[in-house]
């Protein structure tokens, strides 16, 4: 999507039930999906101007119901919350016939997003959050929620639109991401007892890499997480790997020296601790499938990347060609060096997690 001009943002705005005034725009250009505003009053951060993808997430009244169900439940003491400003019909979001679908979100006062973790108290603070965040939304109705992206992470269906992919790409595509190629075929096996059906149905967030999380600028403590788009029942480990493989890791996704590629176990330590203390819901099963969950996130996200990289690039963003094959191999990669270390991981979730 194009990026839009400061009167054509000021001109959305008009559409909310707030103040009129000569506001700033900050474009935040960390997600991949949707394009993200800071809205300023001067030199104050007031919303969170954000236009949802509709090529990504084709239900949007359903998407925004999911986002106005789970707020309903994110509020506590400990858990900072955030509000969507209504338009002055009353509706969670303006559609534009030209400019597409938009909302507005309250912003939190001094709070920053991380794309690494830099210490042990951000791991700790991450893990803290996260099982607040399941906490809250344990008791609420999962009939409420509906799927904003079909089928998100299941493997099977990833694995047949991988496998369409392999047979319509170009030979040139396919020549360039043959070992990746292998590896995923090799590897699908490797995640069977993931699909056994006895773990209890949850409201994940289903994208819970670091920088979806707020901290506080000013004490580093974690306040909530963000981008609410594919909030929808699912499993626990999906969140958990999620977390995981943007924690212990300080290499960019698409990162292509993959010597720079890491497992920091206590940065891994430091998220069980976090997330001990609201840990108590886990059942004994979830427990026991968290370290195949912390393979298994890093490889169906590189799954995807190498699908769209395959289908040429149609829908992650890309500032260049061969990015989408960049942040598959980097994702293999990490998921590879997850793999050796699932013993420690079992060792180690149990004894911090076990009940």
């Amino acid at each position: 999507m194009d990026k839009l001009k400061k009167n054509e943002l000021g001109s959305l705005l008009e559409h909310f039930s707030i103040e009129r005034k000569p506001y700033l725009f900050v474009p935040i250009n960390d997600g991949l999906i949707n394009d993200t505003y800071r809205v300023l009053d001067q030199d104050t951060s007031v919303y969170i101007l954000q236009r949802i993808n509709h090529n990504t997430f084709k239900d949007i009244e359903g998407l925004m119901s999911n986002v106005k169900n789970a707020l309903q439940y994110l509020k506590d003491t400990d858990y900072a919350p955030i509000s969507l400003v209504r338009t002055k019909w009353g509706k969670s979001y303006f559609e534009d016939a030209e400019k597409g679908f938009w909302r507005l979100m309250t912003y939190i006062d001094q709070s920053t997003a991380h794309n690494t973790a830099e210490n042990e108290k951000i791991a700790f603070e991450a893990g803290r959050i996260v099982g607040k965040f399941h906490t809250l939304l344990q008791y609420a109705p999962k009939t409420a929620f509906v799927e904003t992206i079909p089928d998100f992470h299941n493997l099977r269906v990833r694995e047949v639109q991988f496998e369409q992919a392999v047979v319509s790409a170009k030979k040139e595509a396919l020549e360039k991401a043959k070992g990746a190629i292998a590896f995923a075929k090799d590897t699908f096996p490797l995640f069977s007892d993931l699909s056994t059906g006895d773990l209890p149905v949850r409201i994940c967030h289903n994208d819970t890499k670091l920088n979806n999380i707020l901290f506080s600028k000013v004490t580093d403590k974690s306040l909530c997480l963000i981008d609410l788009d594919t909030v929808m029942t699912g499993h626990f480990y999906y969140d958990f790997g999620d977390a995981v493989r943007t924690i212990v890791n300080s290499a960019k996704e698409d990162e292509r020296q993959h010597g720079k590629i890491s497992f920091d176990r206590r940065f891994f330590e430091a998220f069980l601790d976090g997330l001990s203390l609201n840990g108590s819901f886990l059942t004994a099963r979830e427990i026991e499938l968290l370290p195949l969950g912390a393979a298994f996130m890093p490889f169906i996200h590189g799954l995807r990347a190498l699908t769209d990289y395959l289908d040429g690039n149609r829908y992650y963003k890309v500032t260049y060609e061969n990015q989408n094959l960049d942040r598959c191999l980097s994702l293999f990669n990490f998921t590879q060096k997850t793999l050796v270390l699932l013993d420690y991981m079992k060792i180690t979730t149990a004894e911090k997690l076990g009940r």
